[in-house]
């Protein structure tokens, strides 16, 4: 994996030439426009990347994760079997990063001390569930499949969180950022599905009075999140009569209003909330709590995990720490 220390701090782009991001290299392929290719003429085959203006991508993707042990390459290789999209090789993939730190605060013992930070109860017997696979069963998380199909959705195109935690009295609904947003919209303005109508119409529990899927999918541009917090409420208040919490990871730079303008939308109380949290904060419990296993190497990743390059072709660091 290629940190900030590895990578030319600024480059010099022309109209039809890029240079290799790695020191040293003296290699330039041509310039990408528009859509990302991995495609011989964009590729330098002293590093295995392919190199766009602002970014790369690796020739494959464990060379962007931390922990690639014969169970986590297991465990990875399932995800993939049931996941819609994996773009894990990109300098970018916010799912790499997921991957990376919570696979290390699963597997380091930390997992219940991040949960205990969020709601200071009911995080016994912790799991992860990544991206809908769940490791005990071998398949989608039962759960979220049946409400897919209350809500109408279809059950191999349904919301996928990025991670779903279960404990014994928790739900916990983990939707991840780097330098994407959290606007959204749906591709079919007019495609309700059963999102007003399901689960006995859920909807009117979960959101204000004055809200509709209108309002809050295509005006206010929150459809992601309000899928996550529909379906994910309903199964942990209405099915498993547990506590909700629909997480929001981004960089401590960006979305500072997210919760406040989501949250305008959304009835929640002491059984469901929507909180705004930083990678940041992941960090310094790590950096406070951390077993020395490990620890060196997610703590190098935090420090040198890249962003890409600027408008100006500048290299961004990820994270503020």
């Amino acid at each position: 994996m290629y940190f900030f220390n590895d990578l030319r701090t600024e480059r010099f782009v022309t109209e039809k030439k890029v240079p290799c991001p790695v020191k040293g290299c003296s290699a330039q392929v041509e310039r990408q426009k528009r859509v990302f290719q991995r495609a011989e003429p964009f590729k330098c085959k002293k590093h295995d990347i392919y190199i766009s203006p602002s970014t790369f991508e690796y020739e494959d993707y464990e060379s962007n994760l931390l922990w690639s042990s014969p169970d986590d390459t297991e465990l990875l290789e399932c995800i993939f079997a049931e996941k819609r999209e994996s773009r894990m090789a990109r300098e970018r993939s916010e799912d790499a990063v997921t991957w990376n730190v919570f696979r290390y605060l699963e597997k380091s013992g930390l997992l219940k001390g991040y949960l205990d930070s969020i709601s200071r109860s009911g995080n016994e017997g912790a799991r992860i569930i990544y991206w809908s696979f769940d490791q005990t069963t071998g398949g989608a998380w039962e759960p979220l499949t049946r409400a897919r199909k209350e809500f109408g959705e279809k059950v191999q195109l349904g919301s996928e969180p990025d991670l779903i935690i279960e404990t014994d009295g928790n739900i916990y609904f983990l939707e991840a950022k780097l330098d994407s947003g959290n606007k959204t919209r749906p591709s079919k303005p007019d495609d309700r599905k059963k999102y007003e109508t399901g689960g006995s119409s859920w909807f009117g529990e979960v959101f204000k009075s004055h809200v509709d899927f209108d309002k809050v999918a295509n005006k206010e541009s929150f459809y992601e999140l309000m899928r996550f917090w529909l379906l994910g409420t309903w199964i942990a208040n209405a099915r498993l009569d547990r506590n909700f919490y629909l997480i929001n990871l981004v960089l401590g730079k960006k979305e500072h209003d997210v919760e406040h303008q989501f949250g305008r939308h959304i009835d929640y109380n002491e059984i469901r909330a929507f909180k705004r949290l930083t990678w940041e904060q992941v960090y310094s419990l790590i950096e406070r709590e951390a077993p020395p296993e490990g620890k060196k190497e997610i703590v190098e990743f935090f420090h040198g995990k890249t962003l890409g390059y600027n408008s100006s072709s500048v290299l961004q660091r990820a994270f503020h720490i």
